[in-house]
C-alpha cells in the first residue's frame, strides 16, 4: 500500500509539472496561476502545495527536465573531448540546438524561458534562477575559452571577455530567432554550420583581439 501511495504521489507530481509546462507555454509565466495549473492537471490547489511551496519551485522543477545552455557546457566532456575544450564547446552547443529543434519538451521549455518568462522582480525565485543560469553560462564559457587558448586552439591575444559576450549574443539570438519563427530555417540541419561560424569568428576576427 505504501509503495502504491508513493507511486501515486509521483504520478500526481509529474502530472502537475506537465500541466505547468502546457499552461505556461500557452499563456506565459506571469499569466499562469497555480489555480490554472491545478485545473489543467485535474487536481486541487492543495495538491499542488503538497508538492511545491510556490510557483517558483514548480517552475524550477519544470525547467530541470531539460538541459539549459549553461548546464550543457558544465557537463563532463565526452572522452574524445577531454583535451579538446573547443571541441567540447562545439559539441555541447550543436547537441543543444538539435535537441531544441527535435525534442518537443526541450523546445517548449526553452520557448517559455526565452519568450514567455517576464522577469520584473529581482527577488522572485524565477528571476534568481534565470540570473544564476546566465552567470554560470558566461563563467563556464570563459573558462573553456581560456583552456582552449592555453592549448593553442585559439589565438593568445584573444579578448576573452569580448569573445564570451559575442558567443553569448550569437547563441541567445539564434535561439530567440528560431523559437519565435521556427519555419524560417531548419535549425537541426544547420546547427553545425552556425556554431562553426561563431567559433571561426574567435579564430579570425581582428575585432576580437586585445588592443
Amino acid at each position: 500500500m505504501a509503495r502504491s501511495t508513493k507511486e501515486e504521489a509521483l504520478e500526481t507530481r509529474n502530472r502537475i509539472i506537465d500541466a505547468a509546462e502546457e499552461v505556461m507555454f500557452a499563456r506565459g509565466v506571469a499569466q499562469t496561476s497555480l489555480a490554472d495549473v491545478a485545473d489543467a492537471a485535474g487536481v486541487t490547489r492543495g495538491a499542488i502545495y503538497w508538492h511545491f511551496k510556490n510557483k517558483g519551485e514548480l517552475f524550477e522543477a519544470m525547467v530541470e527536465r531539460v538541459r539549459l545552455p549553461a548546464e550543457a557546457l558544465m557537463q563532463t566532456p565526452a572522452p574524445q573531448f577531454l583535451n579538446d575544450p573547443l571541441g567540447h564547446l562545439r559539441s555541447s552547443w550543436v547537441q543543444l540546438l538539435q535537441e531544441v529543434a527535435l525534442m518537443p519538451r526541450t523546445r517548449r521549455i526553452l520557448d517559455i524561458l526565452f519568450l514567455k518568462c517576464e522577469l520584473v522582480d529581482r527577488d522572485d525565485p524565477i528571476w534568481i534562477r534565470q540570473n544564476e543560469c546566465h552567470m554560470n553560462w558566461l563563467e563556464t564559457t570563459e573558462r573553456i575559452l581560456k583552456e582552449a587558448i592555453s592549448l593553442g586552439q585559439l589565438p593568445e591575444d584573444l579578448d576573452v571577455h569580448l569573445a564570451v559576450l559575442t558567443l553569448h549574443s550569437h547563441i541567445n539570438g539564434l535561439l530567440n530567432n528560431w523559437l519565435f519563427a521556427p519555419s524560417i530555417f531548419d535549425l537541426a540541419q544547420v546547427a553545425e554550420r552556425l556554431i562553426d561560424a561563431c567559433l571561426d569568428s574567435l579564430r579570425y576576427a581582428p575585432s576580437l583581439r586585445m588592443k
